[in-house]
């Protein structure tokens, strides 16, 4: 007999070979949702009745009736993992779709939470075959992706991607795109499963789902589904929220539909929930009665780009406190859910965002600016209305600050201090609790003189963690008390990296987990708080200016102080 690797007979290493092929195979079928066979393509028996009750609590795949007997709800070492599938995004091309959405599905891929024969279509105005789609996206994983790039995962991806060229209102290029669905489901195995991401801009919105509905590509078959993906912005205001709400409706259920806030498949945001919910030590300190006040901060070193023609008459208010800040907002204020599912989450975070109480005075409780030319990071930086196609009267702002009141029985009286702005001193997201000061102190006024106030920071963005700030004495002979930190930091107390935000929210949608994504109810609300600080300000003077690289106007610095309270420098 002759010898194969290292000194194993040739035919034993074949049938090893075989072997754990066939073990990857079923793993990968059961990791889907799909009932075994075995070697020797017979079905496994099926357990018995005695077996029956012990796996009564056992997780039941529900898009199929198959029941793992060896996945116990309890191993947390197993991933969830997507069941057949697959991935429409319409507006392809644009950047968020390079940078963001296709490196995040190779990563998923690349983690083996996509079934085998998942299938990625594009959709947009581009005069390309399959080959092309195929190699946009490859150079998309190659430059932006995560996770280390492997050829074998690439290819099994790229079997099943397909292009469609077409405008929005082609009827022809959507007749191609339910053959291509059709084409994959037979080919890839896909069941009917699909989620459409509207990668667009918001005026497309309409056309994009109400054509999904012309040609009968968002009713799923018998036993199948299909979701719709939406980026924000969710409409400008609350009248154009509710229209838009009520045309996607018309044609998806609202389960169906999945808002995207990346912000909220963040880990640190996450982890949020977890601070609160799982530890003795916070909750019971996270009420009017110890917190002064609460700061939540979302900074951008840099400008508007080239998206003048998005981002003039939208605004850092419509941009990022509708939405991002007030997402953050609510998870910080909300009383305990009943459970981790996005009903119970629903509930709580509605609460808080209808108990939102605006500043009686808004001019001033609010602020608004626009960043001025300057020296930024060593760079002669333009201002706002010297960037390229920005009018010279745009009253658009790029900083944004509100003061804001939650009116229930733990927050009340305890302001909620929202800050958001381009060309700021650096790029950074963060909730700061900040704790009222001891009510009584033994130690002599010189002994505290540096002593600032406790507080918990979570840093959502870049160094993702948490910060606990505290008092303790200065080693040596005198009683000296000066702030120091405790820091816990993502990178160096877990060996798994954080996955990016849209990996997980992609994953989610696929999965039907809608426990991260706002719905029309919350989106709604928030327009609610927003609509009038932005009548205001369209009725009272201009933005303050502030120089690029600052931390934004002295009138925000003023807000503050007017409370007996001052920004952090993050």
């Amino acid at each position: 007999m002759s010898e194969g690797i290292e000194g194993i007979p040739q035919t034993a290493e074949q049938e090893t070979k075989g072997t754990k092929e066939d073990k990857e195979a079923r793993a990968a079928q059961e990791a889907a949702g799909v009932e075994q066979t075995g070697v020797s393509g017979t079905a496994e028996a099926a357990p018995s009745a005695d077996r029956a009750d012990t796996y009564a609590d056992i997780d039941i795949d529900t898009d199929t009736d198959f029941i793992n007997p060896l996945r116990d709800p309890r191993d947390r070492r197993l991933p969830r993992i997507a069941g057949p599938s697959g991935l429409v995004i319409f507006g392809v091309t644009g950047d968020l779709s390079r940078k963001k959405l296709m490196p995040a599905v190779y990563d998923l891929a690349n983690r083996g939470l996509l079934p085998p024969g998942f299938s990625l279509v594009g959709f947009a105005r581009r005069d390309w075959e399959d080959q092309d789609f195929a190699q946009v996206v490859h150079d998309a994983v190659r430059e932006h992706a995560r996770t280390p790039f492997r050829e074998e995962v690439w290819q099994q991806l790229a079997e099943g991607m397909r292009f469609i060229p077409g405008d929005f209102d082609d009827d022809t290029a959507f007749k191609q795109l339910r053959s291509a669905v059709e084409e994959l489901d037979a080919s890839r195995g896909t069941s009917g499963n699909y989620a459409f991401y509207l990668s667009v801009p918001p005026k497309f919105f309409p056309k994009v789902v109400q054509q999904l509905k012309k040609h009968k590509l968002a009713s799923a078959p018998e036993g199948s589904w299909r979701r719709a993906v939406i980026e924000k912005p969710f409409g400008h205001d609350l009248r154009s929220a509710e229209e838009l709400n009520r045309i996607v409706h018309e044609v998806f259920d609202p389960e169906q539909v999945f808002r995207i806030d990346h912000y909220l498949g963040k880990e640190t945001v996450q982890n949020l929930l977890a601070l609160r919910f799982a530890n003795q030590m916070f909750e019971p300190i996270w009420n009017r009665s110890f917190v002064d006040h609460v700061q939540i901060t979302m900074a951008e070193d840099i400008g508007i780009g080239g998206r003048a023609g998005y981002y003039d008459g939208i605004g850092a208010a419509r941009d990022v406190i509708q939405n991002h800040l007030l997402q953050l907002m609510a998870l910080t204020a909300m009383e305990e859910p009943a459970a981790f599912d996005a009903a119970s989450l629903l509930t709580e975070k509605l609460k808080v965002l209808k108990a939102v109480r605006l500043p009686q005075d808004l001019g001033q409780g609010t602020v608004r600016g626009q960043y001025a030319a300057a020296w930024q990071g060593g760079t002669k930086v333009r201002g706002y209305l010297e960037e390229d196609g920005i009018d010279q009267s745009s009253t658009t702002d790029t900083y944004a600050a509100v003061r804001l009141q939650v009116d229930n029985r733990r927050w009340a009286g305890v302001p909620f201090y929202l800050r958001t702005g381009k060309r700021l001193g650096r790029r950074v997201t963060e909730i700061a609790v900040v704790f009222q000061r001891a009510p009584h102190s033994p130690f002599d006024s010189t002994a505290t003189e540096e002593l600032g106030s406790n507080a918990i920071v979570i840093r959502v963005q870049p160094d993702e963690g948490m910060t606990v700030r505290f008092g303790s004495k200065v080693p040596g002979t005198s009683m000296e008390i000066r702030d120091v930190t405790m820091d816990f930091a993502y990178g160096e107390s877990f060996t798994e990296s954080s996955p990016e935000a849209y990996e997980r929210l992609i994953l989610d949608v696929l999965l039907g987990d809608a426990n991260l994504f706002p719905r029309h109810q919350e989106v709604e609300e928030s327009w609610k708080i927003l609509d009038p600080i932005e009548q205001y300000w369209a009725t009272h003077g201009r933005p303050a200016q502030y120089a690029s690289g600052s931390w934004g106007p002295e009138e925000a610095d003023e807000m503050l102080a007017r409370d007996g309270r001052s920004w952090r420098r993050p």
